[in-house]
């Protein structure tokens, strides 16, 4: 009985270097000369051997915007021939090469402001701003006649009946992530910290023109009703404020200040002997 002696593994090894094809440095040049234009092939910077018979020229490339880049132009030859033929010319990035930023899809791209008239932004199911509204979809089918009047009394005062009543019939309503995002987000548009509301008279939450909000966002926000404000038809926060407050105070207007009492321009004659002159 004989055992099977396991076989060593290949080792990888950088091929031999093609003389024909290292020596074609002026048929590499011409080739990509041909692809870049003349004048915009540099200085040659090198060479790698790809195969048996196969070799890679490097050269400089002047390309506006392709600093670091390279003309990379394969060179092959047949077996027993002398003959080098070009096989491939490409830019190729080098070290130190520009590269255009990493590739991201559409919805990572997208800005506030984007969406323009005809666009549509489709909502992820998963989408963490939004969760379930209560829409009733979910309930049983009710029976059909006494059965049917005795439930429903029974039911008059569910969750989705109560949610239908107040206008709460909607598929998917703000999650508590979507409410804290776009706090953060009006707050630093139309908040306290801005100049404006530094220099205010007052905050929005004494202001006549504050239209409030529903729900609980309206704790620290409301809509700006005042045509002349610059935050009108806005989310602002509530201590937010302009100089177009309700109940800001005109400034009054500059009097005329009264004459001088002392009259420094006049003079006075006196006799000399008033005054006990010698």
């Amino acid at each position: 009985m004989t055992t099977a002696t396991p076989a060593k593994p290949r080792t990888s090894r950088t091929p031999v270097l093609d003389s024909a094809c290292a020596e074609a440095v002026e048929l590499a040049l011409a080739a990509a000369e041909d692809v870049a234009g003349i004048g915009n092939v540099g200085a040659h910077l090198g060479i790698q051997s790809d195969g048996e018979r196969v070799a890679t020229h490097y050269f400089e490339a002047r390309e506006r915007g392709y600093v670091g880049w390279r003309w990379a132009v394969t060179v092959t030859r047949a077996s027993r021939s002398k003959l080098v033929t070009v096989d491939e010319t490409v830019l190729v990035p080098g070290d130190g090469a520009i590269m255009p930023p990493q590739w991201l899809p559409w919805s990572e791209r997208l800005q506030p402001g984007d969406i323009g008239v005809g666009d549509l932004l489709p909502t992820a199911p998963d989408d963490v701003r939004l969760e379930p509204g209560y829409t009733g979809a979910d309930e049983p089918e009710i029976a059909t006649g006494k059965a049917a009047e005795e439930e429903k009394w029974e039911r008059r005062d569910s969750l989705p009946l109560i949610a239908f009543e107040i206008g709460a019939g909607r598929h998917r309503v703000l999650s508590r992530e979507g409410r804290e995002a776009a706090a953060e987000r009006w707050l630093q548009g139309r908040g306290p910290e801005s100049d404006m509301a530094q220099a205010a008279p007052g905050t929005c939450s004494t202001c006549g023109f504050l239209a409030l909000m529903a729900g609980s966002l309206r704790q620290a926000f409301g809509v700006c009703a005042n045509e002349y404000s610059p935050a009108d038809g806005q989310v602002v926060s509530l201590n937010f404020g302009c100089g177009g407050h309700s109940e800001a105070v005109a400034s009054p207007e500059p009097r005329e200040a009264p004459g001088p009492v002392l009259d420094e321009f006049a003079m006075d004659s006196v006799d000399s002997a008033e005054l006990g002159h010698s």
